[in-house]
């Protein structure tokens, strides 16, 4: 039996619960959690905001652990490795995409926390390929939230080739733009800020933003037109797509990181106009992630996080759910 925190019901505090670890499987490793972020999308699990959840729910998908148990087919961990597990814990290794690496497009993907239990235990098991070595000499307290918000906002860097000649917009500095933000600024792009939280300004120009714009103030939207090569969004909430769109330059690429469960209001008119792109992605692969790893090795960039032992965490999930975590919360054996 091991321990892990559970909600027992749609949008219930987590409760001490004891559960029973299936067997391992042949390409599965065991990973003993030493700390696991805490993500809005654990929250929407634990609502039941998506009609995907089931209970007990057992969440958690920015896992920081060390191997404790391999299976008999396991060749790319070893017992006592440092590892990371993501929002992904399996694949079918059958599909095109499990072929060309692309494991994130998997047809059947396993879900860290839908299709197993996630990372708010003691321990957690999952395919080796999901599982991803951590290197040497990383911040093992920070790393955490990268192995989602993290390779969420790096995964466009790679699959658009943005680097230091793009003039970048990131809408939203919280848990996800704060960490574009930062990665954006380490490639050399000229990086905006569009912010309704104008209280976090000193914090947001300490990441390295040029400049900040309130997302309110249309009139001050209106003043940005044409300038941006890049526009990246990572809220969940609507907002005012087309004006957005026409701050980009021609062939500029609005992209969506953010869950927003409304549909997108746009003017094909306003795509037509300049060749624009509207796109949106999810996570990414683990050998994007590995990318990503050794980006932030290279220039020592980490999110901004609040630690708390496990035992608090239902107060850690109450301050990202009312927004009161700047920028990242990660809860500790």
């Amino acid at each position: 039996m091991i321990i892990s925190y559970a909600a027992l019901k749609e949008k219930s505090k987590l409760e001490k619960y004891e559960i029973t670890l299936p067997a391992l499987e042949d390409n599965q490793v065991a990973i003993k959690v030493i700390n696991c972020g805490i993500c809005h999308s654990d929250i929407s699990a634990i609502d039941n905001a998506w009609g995907a959840s089931s209970y007990p729910l057992i969440a958690g998908h920015e896992v920081i652990g060390q191997v404790s148990e391999i299976g008999s087919q396991v060749s790319q961990h070893k017992i006592g490795d440092v590892v990371g597990l993501g929002w992904h814990s399996g694949y079918c290794h059958a599909c095109e995409y499990c072929h060309n690496e692309d494991y994130n497009f998997c047809v059947n993907t396993k879900k860290t926390i839908f299709s197993q239990h996630g990372g708010f235990a003691e321990f957690v098991h999952a395919d080796e390929k999901s599982v991803i070595p951590i290197p040497h000499g990383l911040d093992l307290d920070k790393v955490g939230p990268l192995l989602c918000g993290g390779i969420t906002v790096y995964t466009p860097i790679v699959e658009f080739g943005i680097d230091h000649k793009f003039k970048v917009g990131v809408i939203g500095i919280g848990g996800l733009g704060h960490i574009a933000l930062k990665f954006f600024k380490a490639l050399g792009c000229h990086v905006t800020a569009f912010t309704s939280s104008l209280d976090k300004s000193a914090s947001i120009k300490a990441m390295g933003a040029d400049n900040i714009i309130n997302s309110l103030n249309k009139e001050e939207l209106n003043h940005h037109q044409d300038q941006f090569d890049f526009i990246i969004s990572t809220v969940n909430q609507k907002l005012n797509w087309n004006t957005y769109l026409g701050c980009l330059k021609p062939r500029g690429r609005l992209h969506m990181v953010g869950a927003t469960l409304e549909p997108l209001d746009l003017s094909v008119f306003n795509l037509m106009k300049g060749r624009k792109s509207v796109s949106g992605s999810p996570v990414g692969s683990p050998k994007n992630i590995m990318k990503m790893l050794d980006f932030v090795a290279q220039y020592k960039i980490y999110p901004d996080v609040e630690m708390y032992k496990f035992e608090q965490i239902n107060k850690a999930i109450d301050a990202v759910r009312h927004n009161k975590v700047r920028y990242r919360a990660v809860v500790k054996w």
